[in-house]
């Protein structure tokens, strides 16, 4: 039984109301009162693409969205459009396609709601590896324009940083943290090859990347000792988040460089929780550059950040996106936790109108 009144104020009413839990609570007051939110945008990475996605988007709101993939479009020198549409998925899922299109999605996202609605305040925005950047656009460090060339080149790079086939991905779960790194550490040793944790997603997931043989190394070992109940190879063009991709880190430098050189990186107006720090520390714009281009060869503290946003008292998640992968991360990382959350996934017309709903 919760009574709702304000110690600094007098009302005329008051009123005591029942909720049976503490999950309806929040729920309750992201609907009821505003003032009480706490939200963190939220920007997902990539493998989330699939054809068709943006289509109810832009046939809901041609404007809004069309024009946020027509600005992103120029500046990556493809047609976001049309892979997104129409693909073929081979297209779509190239690191150098998918990147641009992701984010474009994401800011359209974004855009749309901030057209029909109210968002602020905006306590923490954060996205995963490429949701990073979208994150900066959202918190205006970024101008979408210079965030989808940059994607778009962030892409090429890591593309080329390892031939096709030497490298690998696997998911480990349910296993914790450091039981993979020790399977991490004995695959790099009994191989002599590079295999590291690249994503701390939940309490429940981390994805290991590195040299195909160790991966493969680090899942007989994870079966074999039970360490881990499933490991599964990810079907990814190339081994992220890992030291293989330091060629990609160096390309990545002089175009960070470039754009400090002509000023197009700013401070966060929000802050953003780093996805190598898993705080929103603040940054300059020469100290953003630095933590973007370690993202690429370090891993992604997703778990901690999920931590951090709920123990600095988000209330809510909003994920700007399509396939709800991080929602489905985020209530695997705050099942049991103290606070409630709320988190919801925004990738799709029809969920941004039943989000739209709860602020009426």
């Amino acid at each position: 039984m919760i009574a709702l009144f304000s110690p600094s104020k007098i009302y005329q009413y008051r009123a005591i109301i029942r909720i049976p839990n503490q999950s309806q609570l929040v729920v309750f007051i992201w609907m009821a009162t505003p003032a009480m939110r706490r939200l963190a945008l939220v920007f997902p990475g990539q493998g989330s693409q699939r054809v068709g996605m943006g289509k109810d988007l832009l046939a809901n709101w041609p404007r809004v969205a069309g024009d946020v993939l027509e600005e992103a479009s120029e500046a990556a020198g493809l047609n976001l459009r049309a892979r997104m549409l129409d693909g073929p998925a081979e297209q779509l899922t190239s690191t150098a396609v998918a990147q641009p299109t992701l984010l474009a999605l994401s800011v359209a996202l974004l855009r749309v709601l901030q057209h029909e609605t109210e968002l602020s305040p905006v306590h923490l925005a954060l996205g995963h590896s490429l949701g990073e950047y979208s994150a900066l656009v959202a918190a205006d460090a970024l101008d979408l324009a210079t965030a989808a060339r940059l994607v778009r080149l962030r892409g090429l790079a890591m593309q080329r940083a390892v031939a096709p086939g030497v490298g690998a991905m696997a998911a480990l779960l349910p296993v914790r943290p450091q039981d993979a790194e020790l399977l991490c550490r004995e695959a790099a040793e009994a191989t002599g090859r590079v295999c590291e944790v690249a994503n701390y997603n939940s309490s429940k997931q981390t994805v290991i990347s590195g040299h195909a043989e160790a991966v493969k190394s680090a899942i007989s070992q994870a079966r074999a000792t039970k360490k881990a109940r499933r490991a599964v190879l990810l079907d990814v063009s190339a081994p992220f988040h890992c030291a293989l991709m330091e060629p990609a880190r160096m390309e990545l430098h002089e175009h960070l460089k470039e754009l400090l050189d002509a000023e197009q990186l700013r401070q966060p107006k929000t802050p953003v929780v780093w996805n190598v720090e898993a705080q929103p520390t603040p940054k300059s714009p020469e100290q953003i550059a630095l933590v973007l281009e370690q993202q690429v060869v370090r891993p992604v503290r997703w778990s901690e950040s999920v931590d951090l946003c709920v123990d600095s008292g988000v209330s809510h998640f909003l994920e700007l996106g399509v396939g709800g992968v991080l929602s489905g991360l985020i209530r695997q990382q705050t099942q049991g936790h103290e606070a409630a959350v709320v988190t919801t996934s925004c990738g799709s017309a029809e969920e941004i109108k039943a989000f739209l709903r709860t602020q009426q």
